[in-house]
């Protein structure tokens, strides 16, 4: 469905009833991303992934302004208000795991439990932030200037991404389809608006996190892994969990695994709302 979410036309699909979960997928992604997974678990809960601003069927407005991580949080509450939800269990992978967690500062009302797949609270220091922040815009303007099969072209070759070339070829072409639809401008936006760069560190306040969090990692994501092991100091309630032989994407790498993980996790620290 299609809700007019702040002047911003956003896409958002639901499936299924029961405790609503919502899914965030990451950059140049789009709800399809957890189509597996919700159609898994649509079966006892009310899924509901969201088309990030900037991406898939939402609206990419030209205003690199719209696309700070407090007005996509903004967005997203007034979702949850739109589709009448109190309290939800975020999932959220990288670019959306990191919009999960500033949700969950901003709105931690709104948040029952917090699921991070391969993200981080930001970058430390002021200096970082600037760098990264030279580096994110610097491949927003390439993306304006050489378009969009060019830089999914450069993307899908970063390291990060690396495992997924053991995935079966249909599903890489799959991935690379759905990378091609977005825009210049949402990616470029999106970039600049919500890269790493551009957040907030929130490492001073993963202490206040009030609710269950779970870190997500795949083993051969050693830069994620890090930064989940060090976020697991810091954070009251949380539990780390390891997929093996697996990346950055556990949930494209490892749909079956991944799923089934969700609903343990589920039942585990949410089932007395059920």
């Amino acid at each position: 469905m299609i809700l007019r979410v702040n002047e911003i036309d956003y896409f958002v699909d639901v499936k299924g009833e029961g405790f609503p979960l919502v899914f965030l997928h990451g950059f140049t992604g789009d709800t399809h991303t957890w189509d597996e997974i919700t159609g898994r678990l649509k079966e006892s809960y009310q899924c509901i992934a969201i088309d990030i601003i900037g991406h898939g069927k939402s609206g990419s407005p030209s205003d690199s302004a719209r696309y700070t991580m407090d007005q996509a949080s903004r967005d997203i509450k007034t979702i949850l208000i739109q589709l009448d939800i109190k309290s939800a269990a975020f999932i959220g992978y990288s670019m959306g795991g990191r919009l999960a967690l500033h949700f969950s500062n901003l709105y931690p009302e709104c948040v029952s439990a917090l699921l991070l797949e391969s993200a981080s609270p930001g970058l430390k220091t002021e200096e970082e932030q600037i760098e990264r922040r030279k580096r994110d815009h610097a491949l927003a303007e390439r993306i304006m200037d050489e378009g969009v099969d060019a830089f999914v072209n450069f993307w899908e070759e970063i390291p990060l991404f690396s495992t997924q070339k053991r995935l079966p070829i249909e599903v890489q072409e799959s991935i690379r389809r759905q990378r091609l639809q977005q825009t210049p401008v949402g990616l470029s936006n999106s970039l600049k608006g919500m890269g790493t760069g551009a957040q907030p560190s929130w490492w001073g306040s993963l202490h206040e996190l009030s609710f269950p969090v779970i870190l997500m990692i795949g083993e051969l994501d050693r830069k994620f892994a890090a930064i989940a092991e060090e976020m697991g100091k810091y954070i009251p309630e949380v539990e780390i969990i390891t997929f093996f032989d697996t990346g950055h994407a556990i949930h494209v790498e490892e749909p079956r695994k991944f799923g089934t993980m969700i609903e343990e996790v589920l039942f585990k620290y949410i089932k007395e709302d059920v």
